[in-house]
């Protein structure tokens, strides 16, 4: 154990806590929710903040938090404790397979280049949209958006995307997880208005969100399809109100993200000709 961590724990004692019996492994999931206590608006933190944001004891954050910097996923200089680039081994290994990545980002990079607008991809994790690669053509909102960087599902474009590719149980299971928030005065809160909307995303193959996400901003996404007309991620462009209208994104940006995603999708069937995903109910029309 390194000296840091020695002093750190000399003062706490173990946790009491019994170990959940069966499969799950509580002791796992609590170690992964300290993980994911850090993000964009809490890159460093006290102890005191970790377990507050993860529920978990003093006593239990600190134990957890020592291995962790005992295994170099953590730093700390005593008081502050912020994650190491070594945690990015955790989703190389998920990335690597999916090869989502490395094969949009040269698509994305030609698509942002046309249109002088950003493109992202995403896929879903639970309720939120995770974004696995981005072409930034200007800062257009007010946080920034890296990859790993998640947004609830229900109000971006490509979660809706995604949404719409789930058949009526699994979109019905779905829903009952989403705590529905307006983040602006626009943003779809209503369970049912979400559904009419995922309606029309399933038909047209496309979604646009009008500054639900934030003011001021707009995006259209569509989907990547596998040979089979599964949807497994979704592209998007972002830009703002004032740069484009409802019906200017989908007459000039609509058509060259299309062409983007038919491409994206043709290379990762190429590279992954053998797998296959669940089928999805939306079109690639």
């Amino acid at each position: 154990m390194t000296n840091t961590a020695k002093s750190l724990g000399s003062t706490e004692s173990a946790d009491t806590a019994p170990e959940q019996s069966g499969p799950y492994v509580q002791s796992l999931a609590r170690g992964l929710s300290v993980i994911r206590a850090f993000d964009g608006d809490h890159p460093q933190m006290t102890l005191s903040d970790i377990a507050r944001r993860t529920g978990l004891t003093r006593a239990t954050s600190r134990r957890f938090l020592l291995t962790l910097v005992e295994l170099g996923y953590v730093k700390t200089d005593g008081r502050m404790f912020a994650l190491t680039p070594r945690v990015l081994e955790l989703g190389f290994s998920y990335l690597s397979a999916l090869s989502l990545p490395e094969i949009a980002q040269p698509h994305l990079e030609q698509l942002a280049a046309s249109i002088h607008e950003s493109t992202s991809a995403s896929v879903l994790e639970g309720t939120s949209v995770v974004y696995v690669a981005r072409v930034p053509a200007r800062r257009i909102m007010s946080v920034r958006i890296s990859i790993g960087t998640r947004f609830p599902a229900y109000a971006t474009s490509m979660g809706r995307v995604l949404l719409a590719s789930f058949s009526p149980e699994e979109l019905d299971e779905h829903l009952d997880g989403i705590d529905f928030e307006g983040l602006t005065s626009h943003t779809i809160t209503s369970r049912e208005a979400l559904v009419r909307e995922l309606a029309y995303v399933r038909v047209q193959g496309w979604a646009i969100v009008d500054q639900e996400l934030e003011e001021g901003l707009r995006s259209i996404a569509v989907p990547i399809l596998h040979s089979s007309g599964s949807v497994i991620a979704a592209i998007n462009v972002s830009t703002t109100a004032s740069s484009h209208t409802v019906e200017s994104i989908h007459d000039n940006l609509l058509p060259p993200l299309q062409l983007a995603a038919e491409r994206i999708s043709k290379d990762l069937t190429a590279s992954r000709p053998f797998s296959q995903p669940k089928t999805s109910g939306i079109s690639p029309s």
